[in-house]
């Protein structure tokens, strides 16, 4: 598929990046992305909380944020904050940014969120466990005309979406809902969304291959 033509500011997102930074950069590469004129939400766990080797992506992802990307907290980060009141092994600039960033990011028609809402309670009111661990509890429940996010699609990692019955790598859409961890931390692939253009950029995470068998996808029209 040959690469698309940027002529207008996008809206890109990705999630569950856990270490992998240089497949990041690669998408981002890939995908044309310009900081000066597109917006970037990170979606959280760009860690494994108990692997130190993947807190180099932290690096990766503040560089990011202070050229303009949103970056939101994981479960991964909140438990990386948690462990390191005992261990001081991360950064103090590490902590302190991490400490400062938001659960949730509202753009356009989307609410980005790393693991999704708990349906009938208000934005304001989420506890940052769901917004950081929930899955069912959000991924089969019906948003109903009562609740805040209804007029929201709902972008999410945590869950790889393997478990929601796609083939592995792929994403899976819902009512209102896109879940784009695609399982980079078990070997699969790390999915990079445009949802302005329409498209999915992703490549392999498994030992053999990483970085490689790149895609460039066509989102279904509905998305």
């Amino acid at each position: 598929m040959p690469l698309p033509i940027i002529s207008e500011s996008r809206l890109l997102a990705i999630a569950d990046i856990h270490g992998y930074h240089e497949e990041l950069l690669l998408l981002l590469q890939k995908a044309s992305y310009n900081p000066l004129k597109d917006q970037l939400i990170l979606l959280g766990d760009y860690i494994d909380a108990d692997e130190p080797a993947t807190w180099r992506s932290l690096s990766i992802i503040k560089q990011l944020a202070s050229e303009g990307a949103k970056a939101l907290l994981g479960n991964q980060e909140l438990k990386l904050l948690a462990a390191e009141r005992r261990d001081k092994r991360l950064s103090l600039p590490h902590q302190q940014w991490l400490q400062s960033l938001p659960f949730y990011h509202l753009d356009r028609t989307y609410l980005f969120v790393h693991a999704g809402i708990r349906p009938g309670i208000p934005l304001a009111k989420q506890s940052h466990k769901d917004l950081t661990e929930i899955r069912d509890g959000f991924i089969y429940e019906k948003l109903t005309l009562q609740d805040e996010c209804q007029p929201y699609v709902i972008i999410f990692g945590h869950t790889p979406t393997f478990k929601l019955k796609v083939q592995p790598g792929e994403l899976w859409h819902g009512d209102r809902r896109i879940a784009i961890d695609t399982g980079a931390k078990h070997g699969y692939r790390l999915t990079l969304l445009d949802l302005t253009s329409k498209l999915s950029y992703s490549c392999s995470t498994a030992s053999t291959s990483r970085g490689g068998h790149m895609r460039i996808t066509s989102l279904p029209p509905h998305i």
